[in-house]
């Protein structure tokens, strides 16, 4: 039964119209991928989308990023289509951001800020709802409107999490928000390091891009019923269960948010709390998509980002899942060439799930035995 006095939302979806500026330096289908990505990510949000506008520049203007030819394309568009959202598969300057809102006289928002509107609406659990407003207003700090005029704050996709009104945006009180909710993260990090140092089990975590089949995999290892969708972050909660080994060893496997090209600083730094259980686990499972036209890129953007997260050189090993899908079956032969330990899995039809747990048992015995000291995958 509906709880009384909360409101459904009837509006319709915004449509939304996709810009990229695709820069000199920028490779060209990594760029389309780009693109696709920010399609599907907007899908997430919740908008639709009704088409897209690219632009090729050697760098970009200081008043709206793309330039004022291409700008008169975009306005165009929008009306045409009757797009009443904006959304760049750039990152924006709050003075870029501004200008643009006023010119277009619709709302404009970035990459980073559609990412953080997605987590805002997956997040379910009290810790990741902090985590997001931490995100979102250091975000929104550094965007405060410049004029009553702007678009961006009157409801929709674009930072429904903390924000109220231009008037209730104030730096101070903002500012002392966020001193709060460090407070309440620095609380979370010691009850986790608390929790960790109890367990007698070896943590094994489950890492990889965004809608790689992570909460799949540990479905398909200790019924987890885990949430699975195939969107992108669909999981925001790490979820931990125990698993038996064929060694009669038990392990906690640990599923945790999914990564992506781009993905903000401010969230992967409110999330680090959330994220330490990959640092800090005996062995990490690297799950990307075998079938991926990108995965080379994918893989990439995981191992960087567990290096800036602290997890780089905890020993891992990569799962190549899909494997039973079309494209994939075609590009493993490949694969495997490039990357001869990895295993092919299909975390869907619990393919090659126990070739994994007796690679985890033989790979945890070393990591155990050598004391942990020396981490490298």
């Amino acid at each position: 039964m509906r709880k009384a006095g909360r409101k459904i939302d009837t509006s319709p979806p915004e449509r939304a119209l996709l810009v990229q500026a695709i820069l000199g330096w920028q490779n060209k289908d990594e760029a389309e991928d780009s693109l696709l990505e920010l399609e599907r990510l907007s899908d997430t949000a919740g908008a639709v989308v009704i088409g897209s506008i690219t632009q090729r520049r050697e760098r970009p203007t200081a008043s709206f990023f793309v330039g004022e030819g291409k700008l008169a394309d975009i306005q165009l568009a929008c009306r045409q289509a009757k797009a009443n959202m904006i959304v760049f598969d750039n990152d924006l300057s709050a003075v870029q951001v501004n200008n643009l809102d006023l010119a277009l006289g619709i709302k404009v928002i970035d990459r980073t800020e559609l990412i953080l509107q997605i987590f805002a609406r997956r997040a379910r659990s009290a810790e990741a709802q902090i985590q997001v407003k931490l995100a979102q207003l250091q975000y929104l700090i550094s965007r405060m409107p410049v004029s009553a005029k702007q678009h961006r704050f009157h409801g929709g996709i674009g930072m429904r999490g903390p924000g109220e009104s231009p008037l209730h945006l104030r730096n101070e009180p903002m500012r002392r928000q966020i001193k709060e909710l460090k407070k309440k993260l620095e609380k979370v990090q010691q009850r986790r390091r608390m929790s960790r140092e109890g367990r007698l089990q070896p943590v094994v975590c489950i890492v990889g891009y965004t809608n790689a089949g992570k909460s799949t995999l540990l479905n398909a290892f200790a019924a987890a019923n885990a949430y699975v969708d195939d969107r992108l972050f669909a999981t925001l909660d790490t979820k931990t269960r125990l698993v038996h080994l064929p060694d009669n060893r038990n392990i906690l496997m640990t599923d945790t948010v999914g990564f992506i090209r781009h993905l903000p600083h401010g969230l992967v730094a409110s999330f680090r709390s959330t994220l330490e259980v990959a640092a800090e686990a005996n062995l990490l499972l690297i799950v990307a998509d075998a079938g991926h036209s990108r995965f080379a890129d994918q893989l990439r953007v995981v191992k960087d980002t567990l290096g800036e997260i602290g997890a780089g050189n905890v020993p891992s090993l990569l799962l190549l899942n899909k494997c039973d899908t079309p494209l994939a079956k075609e590009l493993l032969p490949g694969l495997m060439d490039a990357y001869p330990d990895a295993v092919p899995v299909s975390a869907l039809q619990k393919e090659g799930l126990d070739k994994v747990k007796e690679l985890v048992a033989e790979r945890l015995r070393y990591v155990i035995h050598s004391g942990n000291t020396d981490r490298k995958s």
